[in-house]
């Protein structure tokens, strides 16, 4: 039973708080495609909201720490079995893994960057901020690693979540959600690398 119960807020947490987060900032960047001033304005917009830090402990950080800490134990807990049988699935189990701990060690760096000294140490957030931080080939690299392990980590964690709660039941359910993940990782991930480079 604790088991089924904390599976069940695992997939809720990466879901609801933390994809609805997920797509809201990836549209928030992408806003960087309008401009850099255009950018600085949504940047200041999300800031004022108030009591933003409650919002951000509440719906991020709690969701956050239970769905990453749950799913180290899992992927400590599970062992793949790729070598043996090359499925689909069983890749796809493996990825989610591997996704999972690159997306979790991106997030802090990111969260670090770009939230925590601002927090701390007033650092502002704007486009020249961004874009200086990004002209660094290796952190950009590490962006560029970061955002396709997120998109891919929140796809396939939304296409194994549908079946977790029972929505794509049967095989055709499973394949037809599977061809529309595949394609909002791709425009995800268009949306992320598109919005990165428009910073550069």
């Amino acid at each position: 039973m604790g088991h089924f119960l904390f599976s069940r807020l695992h997939s809720l947490a990466g879901i609801v708080p933390l994809g609805a987060f997920l797509i809201e900032h990836f549209y928030s960047n992408a806003i960087v495609l309008l401009g850099a001033s255009a950018y600085d304005k949504q940047v200041a917009a999300l800031q004022g909201i108030p009591l933003v830090w409650v919002l951000e402990i509440v719906f991020i950080l709690i969701p956050l720490l239970y769905h990453a800490s749950y799913g180290i134990y899992l992927a400590f807990l599970s062992t793949s079995n790729t070598t043996s049988y090359g499925y689909a699935s069983n890749w796809r189990f493996l990825l989610q893994r591997v996704s999972g701990i690159v997306t979790l060690l991106f997030v802090v760096y990111h969260v670090w960057s770009f939230r925590l000294k601002s927090a701390f140490f007033g650092m502002d957030v704007h486009f020249d901020a961004v874009s200086s931080h990004l002209l660094n080939p290796w952190i950009f690299t590490f962006y560029v690693l970061g955002i396709l392990s997120t998109t891919f980590h929140f796809t396939n964690g939304l296409w194994s979540g549908l079946i977790t709660w029972g929505i794509t039941a049967g095989p055709r359910a499973q394949q037809w959600s599977g061809r529309i993940m595949l394609l909002l990782f791709f425009l995800l991930s268009l949306v992320g690398l598109a919005s990165l480079i428009a910073f550069i």
